[in-house]
């Protein structure tokens, strides 16, 4: 085995998986934001404001500060986003509600809690 390209590329791919998977594991890595996560329950099933609208939405995500169900940013509205925008500093942290998945995101730092 050389010393070419594709075993350099290769090895810079396998560091950044690495790294990349060591940064999305929860808890890895402290937030400031984590204190306003809040045990609540969903205060919808779906996005309302989208719903209102009659819009659809892409994936849901729920405050963990006060239990709002809001669309994902690959959604048309972006209600999630919006709603931590509108209520910054605090309303940072969410989880998805998508089946299987049970990561969180801070929108301030831009990365799983």
């Amino acid at each position: 085995m050389g010393e070419g390209p594709e075993s350099v590329d290769m090895g810079l791919f396998s560091d950044i998986r690495g790294r990349l998977g060591r940064s999305r594991r929860p808890g890895n890595r402290s937030c400031e934001h984590a204190s306003q996560i809040r045990d609540v329950e969903p205060a919808w099933t779906g996005c309302r404001p989208c719903a209102e609208l009659g819009d659809t939405w892409v994936h849901l995500r729920m405050c963990l500060t006060d239990g709002q169900v809001l669309c994902c940013d690959s959604s048309k509205n972006r209600h999630a986003s919006r709603h931590a925008a509108e209520h910054a500093p605090e309303h940072q942290v969410a989880r998805s509600m998508e089946p299987g998945e049970d990561w969180r995101w801070c929108y301030t730092d831009k990365r799983t809690v």
